[in-house]
């Protein structure tokens, strides 16, 4: 089968009844059984597209060993449609040991790269510092580092998951920076602006995109805030009499702007362009995370599924108007009428 992408099913497209044909990465694996006893696979295949659940009922045992979560499977199935959700039951399915088009499975940026990289240089030339603003020229001169920025994830998952992702979240985290210290004038600015481009730039070593986005062994090991205090502390060291306060300052926003230790923070934001840095971040990452799920969510109706990680469901369409409701009772007045009423419905 080709994994040309003009003859790929998108797993946005994929519908109820739709006989599902193509190469999928598996994004989650789990094995279950019914009640009966019997073994099934839970999986969630995705493409760049979006992510979409599937289920294995038959040789559940024996198909398990052949992949692992990662890989990209060749598939076989048909779509039904299981409480308002879209799913697939697999017939049959196969690793694929070469991939001839990575790109059917790695989400990318729907920004023009180009463009946002020209907006983040013209925004980092409003800062008035010059040592500061030296430091940041030697990160947006260094073309190793700007080849891998501009094309890094800026999460494995949730918000920004995609390539170019990094560069898209800290145009706006640097664009909000400007805005909120305009705001609050007792901020520094230049301060609050190097440490909305500085606090992620970890990342570019943090994780790896090949068919899925992953964290590399720097990733696991030391993560990317300990990476990008050293890639700062890399420049530095060839910055004679750059500020001592202010070295210091920038790498406590890159290590303070996850605010929470519980959110792998080392360190809490101790002043306040540090505290504003953290606010600023979490908002731009919340905001596509959520804007994200909303946009691919596939349960019928207003509402979104269940969000495991907000522990609620979210609002996604127009509120219907007493007009536009059935007249027909609400399920759960329904179920009460029946607990009350006698057995040939005249009531008590």
């Amino acid at each position: 089968m080709s994994a040309d992408s003009t003859l790929h099913l998108w797993v946005t497209d994929i519908k109820d009844n739709d006989q599902v044909r193509g190469q999928y990465l598996v994004k989650s694996k789990r094995m279950g059984s019914t009640k009966k006893g019997d073994p099934f696979l839970s999986l969630t295949l995705a493409d760049r597209s979006g992510e979409i659940e599937a289920r294995v009922w038959e040789r559940a045992n024996a198909l398990s060993p052949l992949f692992s979560e990662g890989d990209i499977l060749e598939i076989e199935g048909a779509a039904g449609s299981y409480r308002g959700e879209v799913q697939v039951t697999l017939s049959d399915l196969k690793a694929v040991k070469e991939v001839r088009d990575p790109s059917l499975f790695i989400e990318t940026t729907k920004q023009d790269v180009t463009k946002m990289m020209l907006s983040l240089r013209e925004l980092l030339r409003k800062i008035e510092n010059p040592q500061i603003k030296s430091l940041m020229d030697r990160f947006l001169n260094d073309s190793s580092f700007v080849h891998l920025f501009k094309k890094a994830p800026a999460a494995k998952n949730f918000h920004h998951s995609y390539l170019g992702g990094l560069l898209e979240h800290t145009v706006s985290v640097c664009r909000l920076a400007l805005l909120v210290a305009e705001h609050y004038p007792e901020l520094n600015r230049d301060l609050l602006l190097a440490g909305a481009f500085l606090h992620d730039i970890g990342k570019v070593k943090e994780l790896g995109a090949a068919t899925s986005i992953d964290y590399t062994d720097e990733g696991r090991l030391i993560g990317h805030l300990s990476l990008g205090v050293s890639m700062v502390d890399e420049k530095l060291a060839a910055m004679e009499d750059f500020p001592g306060e202010i070295a210091l300052r920038l790498k406590h926003l890159i290590l303070s702007h996850h605010g929470e230790y519980e959110f792998g923070s080392p360190k809490k934001p101790a002043f306040l362009e540090a505290f504003a840095l953290h606010l600023i971040d979490d908002l731009d990452a919340k905001m596509n995370g959520l804007g994200r799920f909303i946009e691919k969510d596939r349960q019928e109706g207003t509402w979104t599924d269940f969000n495991r990680l907000f522990d609620r469901y979210f609002l996604k369409g127009r509120i219907p108007s007493v007009d536009d409701k059935s007249e027909a009772p609400p399920l759960e007045e329904t179920r009460q009428r029946g607990l009350f009423s006698s057995k040939d419905g005249s009531g008590s």
